[in-house]
């Protein structure tokens, strides 16, 4: 499995001009390819390989009067950055086809030296290495300091140095983790040892054991920094150095809120992953509830990036990792006899069960079912209905509904931004 470790980088000012120098390199090379293959869709011409885009826009291109700058950066750099257009293409056209999962890509657009993002990336054959005094040496950069918060592993097959919209500098290392090492830092739980999680907004997540997580609210307790900053920045000339400035501060400020959030998904991920040997969450819709009235709390919660980290940690370390339908009744069932209540307003956190007279917390007992559902699908390889599982105590395989919206894939992307301006995408019919 391979992953990523991160480090702050700490260059100095020198090495900042020639970090500038590659990044604004790297973006020419970018859409120097990206134009080359736009004019040769428009004359009707087959796209031109990455051989020839090689030979062209850098082997030539650092030959060129024009183009002289572009020898002063590692080639490498250059290379990685036209593989990147010719990775973006080859997901534009594997999304229109149907073969690339998740949502749908569009056709890759130009890079901005306005972007909040800039990265260039060294592989093994830039020759960059880690000095015995623990600094990152990259050609045509020199030695930049690093702040080391963990070691490495392993000897990293790549580094992408990043910048990101605050000013900040990183160094990306992608390292393959060992199987034996994993397992001896997370010894395997008990097989019994399981939990499912209800993800919401008044409790970020609730165990079904009835531990409640309160929601840590980062955006929310940070909206009267951001709105001063904002008002601030927008008072400022456009152009200005004063302008500049209240940018970096509405940045920083963005900055803090996203790193809060990170750390206590992280923690929180790490603590359920060591303590359970199987895990079990609710397929959310993120994408549908960020539409409504809820959105800013949506996204402030992170539901999605706490999932994924579930998701790759369990695989890391040897967990069970599950996700039901979104489907499931899980707040309409009772976990104690089976018995399906129906529906109930959001309002209703607490309802007894008409057939066994439980008393349940709304919450618990839908993670009561997560969990339920979860081991019986990962019992029998398929989606499993709580009822079900509940009532003859092994799980019953049944397929999957279907996605409730009909215009659901790649080909219906018009019609679903048509219907979200407000358009209604068979008026013309």
């Amino acid at each position: 499995m391979q992953l990523r470790y991160a480090f702050r980088l700490y260059p100095e000012p020198g090495q900042q001009d020639a970090l500038a120098r590659a990044f604004g390199c790297a973006r020419v090379v970018f859409n120097d390819a990206v134009r080359a293959r736009r004019d040769a869709r428009a004359a009707g011409e087959p796209y031109p390989s990455p051989k020839v885009l090689s030979r062209s826009l850098i082997t030539r291109g650092r030959l060129h009067r024009g183009r002289y700058w572009l020898r002063e950066v590692s080639a490498v750099v250059l290379q990685q950055a036209l593989r990147d257009a010719d990775n973006a293409y080859r997901n534009f056209f594997a999304s229109l086809k149907g073969e690339r999962k998740g949502a749908p890509v569009g056709e890759p657009r130009l890079r901005s030296r306005k972007d909040a993002r800039q990265t260039i990336r060294f592989t093994a054959n830039a020759r960059w290495k880690i000095s015995g005094k623990g600094k990152l040496f990259l050609p045509k950069i020199g030695e930049v300091k690093v702040r080391w918060s963990r070691p490495l592993p392993v000897v990293p097959s790549s580094v992408t140095v990043i910048k990101d919209a605050s000013g900040r500098y990183f160094a990306s290392f992608v390292i393959a983790t060992d199987p034996d090492t994993d397992a001896a830092t997370f010894p395997a739980a008990p097989p019994d040892c399981g939990v499912g999680i209800d993800l919401g907004l008044t409790h970020f997540a609730v165990l079904d054991d009835g531990t409640k997580i309160d929601s840590p609210r980062f955006l929310r307790r940070a909206e009267k920094k951001l709105k001063k900053a904002q008002q601030a920045l927008s008072r400022k000339q456009k152009g200005s150095r004063n302008r500049g400035k209240a940018r970096l501060k509405v940045a920083r400020a963005h900055t803090q809120v996203t790193d809060a959030r990170k750390e206590f998904c992280h923690q929180l991920s790490t603590k359920i992953v060591r303590e359970n040997q199987a895990v079990v969450v609710e397929d959310l819709a993120v994408n549908a509830l960020a539409r409504t009235r809820l959105a800013k709390s949506v996204h402030d919660a992170g539901w999605s990036m706490f999932v994924d980290m579930l998701r790759y940690k369990c695989e890391r370390y040897g967990r069970v990792f599950v996700q039901i339908d979104r489907f499931e009744p899980t707040s309409q069932t009772c976990s104690h006899c089976g018995h399906r209540d129906g529906p109930k307003p959001l309002h209703v956190r607490e309802w007894t069960c008409s057939a066994c007279h439980t008393v349940h917390d709304r919450d618990t007992n839908a993670a009561r079912n997560i969990k339920a559902a979860g081991l019986a699908a990962s019992a029998c390889g398929a989606q499993v209905s709580p009822l079900e599982s509940s009532l003859s105590g092994r799980g019953t395989a049944r397929r999957s509904r279907k996605p409730r919206n009909p215009t659901h894939g790649p080909r219906h992307a018009a019609a679903r931004h048509q219907v979200r301006d407000g358009q209604n995408p068979r008026a013309s019919t």
